[in-house]
């Protein structure tokens, strides 16, 4: 039995069987746990990156991308269609501001002006309010003109039309090509002074109709 075991360990170089079958294991282990480090084996892979839909499919012909998608839509008409050279723009403030310089100019004329005296006559008082019935359509150029909106479609230009009708307004449709477009702009004028334009403006305004004032050249 002795000598048995005495040729076991020469075999083995003099090292146990369990000995070696230890260090295997060892071996075994600390390979496995470098490969896992280093993430050579796909299972342990981290799946932070994103992953794909299995249920997403492709856009068809017709079918616009998520660019597309937030796109906002143009607009159906546009206030500032003008004609270059021939239309120019008044911002509000600068409306206001020549229509203040016309009435002061206007009461400084009247008060330089001696009214004669009828004894029992009542003083008259002057307006604020312009009648609707009196705004007709445009025939000549130059002068203030309101502009309610440019359509690239003639039914909605009627349209607005018909609404300021109801409004106590008579609008004109006019038909003027912008670049390569042609535009239906309702228009409401011309008007002598810009105090009388910004007047109809503040009208409309209340009403709930937004409007740009115009100055035309001629």
């Amino acid at each position: 039995m002795a000598d048995k075991r005495k040729k076991q360990a020469v075999r083995s170089g003099g090292v146990p069987a369990w000995m070696l079958v230890g260090i295997g294991i060892l071996i075994g282990a600390g390979g496995m746990g470098y490969v896992a480090h280093r993430g050579w084996i796909p299972s342990l892979r981290s799946n932070a990156g994103p992953e794909a839909n299995p249920n997403a499919t492709a856009p068809g012909a017709g079918e616009g991308g998520i660019a597309e998608a937030g796109t906002a839509k143009k607009p159906s008409f546009d206030f500032y269609q003008v004609l270059p050279g021939k239309e120019v723009v008044i911002p509000d403030a600068e409306l206001s501001a020549k229509a203040k310089a016309e009435t002061q100019a206007q009461a400084a004329a009247a008060a330089a002006t001696p009214q004669p005296v009828v004894p029992g006559a009542t003083p008259a008082v002057a307006s604020t309010r312009v009648t609707p019935a009196a705004v007709g359509p445009a025939t000549s150029s130059g002068g203030y003109v309101l502009q309610v909106g440019a359509f690239p479609d003639n039914a909605k230009a009627q349209a607005v039309k018909a609404k300021l009708a109801l409004q106590g307004f008579v609008a004109h449709v006019q038909v003027v090509k912008i670049g390569q477009q042609t535009w239906y702009r309702v228009r409401l004028g011309p008007y002598a002074n810009a105090a009388q334009l910004e007047k109809i403006k503040h009208q409309l305004s209340g009403a709930g109709i937004p409007t740009i004032a115009l100055k035309e050249n001629g």
